[in-house]
């Protein structure tokens, strides 16, 4: 792997691998926490409108430029960065690199495309109505983070998205699209040179050498670091809010000047829906508490993850079938985290269900795990971790969200050592932070 910094302060890392299809990916430090001054949901607005055209190509063009070739082009947005990226053959890259650049720095946001646009989010918030379980959860995370703009819901409000204008959008884009806070990340069977080179003369064609004015001393990542970081459900495969398996690093986070504060509650909610959704959890390691992280990774998979001898899953669903699924997961932030237990259940086992939980939760608490369950754990999680990085697009998306939180990528070896450091003790050392009463959450839907 080769990473490097073009003059315009803007990062890359290209990676030789896969077979015929290459990735690539431009991630921007820019999220739904980073609205203030905007209408909420600006940024995911963003996400969607920004295929709609640019100096140079009608929304059309965008939308069947890369269809042409037999690639795919997407994006999402999380509540700390952006992300465009893209899937074509490898000797397509160029051009695939060449249109995520000029999309994120002459997109024009036409006032027509931009109404239109408006009924599919507005569409799509009010779609959540039909699904109760993710609902909870953001509802919760809203809750968790009152009055912090990572309370802010991803995609708004249908009020807030009616105010977005195109004059809003291109602002937005021009304030927060800045060289520093970039990441472009490329991955294809090529020589890791010459993609290097692709790299470096496409990003000074699109971005110049102008340095933002934004950036500062403390947005400069530390090099003293490694390891990876884990998801919303507990799958290794995924980041929250998006779908890359993370490398992340210790260091100081650029966002804030101290950790988030956070709202305890405990609310039910009459839904009237047949199946009550529950959401259980309080603050966590944030992305840059390396050793405490690196332990909250493998509790919430020990406790929840996406295999079926998890303890939850082993006793709400397979042992009792009180459950369809439960999950921990587990959100990092750069000053915060989530950790949080998901589950939807039949109305009379409800009550069976926190039971069950509470006791789990006690256990891990109370009792170290034997040498032989921790061993087992560990394993169980790096195969998880190996199997996930099979993906080239993973990949891909993952090395550019550790270029913008640290400067550089973890290698396997590293992410290894970090799991294989976690003890025991320090297992229910995170248990007892996280769970602890006076930390904890609940927000029911029946």
């Amino acid at each position: 792997m080769i990473t490097g910094t073009v003059d315009c302060g803007l990062r890359y890392a290209v990676r030789k691998g896969g077979s015929s299809v290459g990735y690539c990916a431009l991630s921007i430090r820019c999220g739904t926490r980073d609205e203030a001054g905007y209408p909420g949901g600006i940024a995911h607005f963003t996400e969607h409108t920004i295929f709609k055209g640019t100096a140079r190509k009608s929304a059309a063009v965008v939308n069947g430029y890369l269809d042409r070739l037999g690639g795919e082009l997407n994006a999402y947005t999380t509540k700390e960065e952006i992300v465009l990226h893209a899937t074509v053959l490898k000797e397509d890259l160029p051009k695939a690199a060449g249109l995520l650049f000029e999309l994120a720095t002459q997109a024009t946001f036409p006032e027509r495309e931009v109404e239109t646009e408006k009924g599919v989010v507005i569409d799509e918030i009010q779609s959540y109505k039909d699904t109760p379980a993710d609902e909870v959860y953001d509802r919760f995370e809203e809750m968790l983070f009152e009055g912090h703009p990572l309370g802010r819901p991803i995609l708004g409000t249908p009020a807030s998205v009616r105010r977005i204008s195109s004059a809003e959008l291109r602002r937005f884009v021009r304030e927060r699209f800045t060289p520093d806070r970039m990441a472009f990340t490329m991955m294809a069977d090529l020589d890791e040179a010459r993609m290097e080179k692709a790299v470096r003369r496409i990003a000074q064609r699109y971005l110049g050498t102008a340095l933002s004015s934004s950036k500062t001393e403390t947005e400069t990542p530390p090099e003293n670091c490694a390891t990876l970081g884990i998801i919303r459900g507990g799958d290794p495969s995924s980041l929250g809010g998006g779908p890359a398996q993370q490398d992340v690093f210790t260091g100081v986070s650029p966002r804030s000047e101290g950790r988030v504060k956070t709202t305890l509650f405990d609310r039910t909610v009459d839904k009237r829906n047949h199946e009550v959704n529950a959401v259980i959890g309080g603050a966590a390691p944030s992305l840059y508490e390396e050793k405490d992280r690196i332990a909250a990774v493998l509790l919430a998979n020990i406790l929840g993850g996406p295999a079926s001898n998890s303890i939850l899953n082993d006793i709400l669903r397979e042992k009792n079938g009180w459950v369809y699924g439960v999950e921990c997961g587990y959100t990092q932030y750069s000053d915060t985290g989530i950790m949080a237990i998901s589950l939807g259940c039949d109305k009379d086992n409800l009550e069976k269900c926190f039971r069950a939980i509470d006791k789990a939760i006690a256990n891990l608490q109370d009792k170290p795990l034997s040498d032989r369950k921790l061993k087992a754990a560990k394993k169980q999680l790096l195969g998880q971790l190996a199997i996930s990085s099979e993906s080239g697009e993973a990949q891909c998306l993952s090395m550019g969200k550790s270029l913008l939180a640290f400067g550089r990528v973890a290698s396997s070896a590293e992410n290894k050592a970090a799991i294989e450091a976690v003890t025991a003790a320090d297992l229910q050392e995170i248990a007892r932070r996280v769970f602890a009463p006076d930390n904890l959450s609940r927000l029911i839907y029946l």
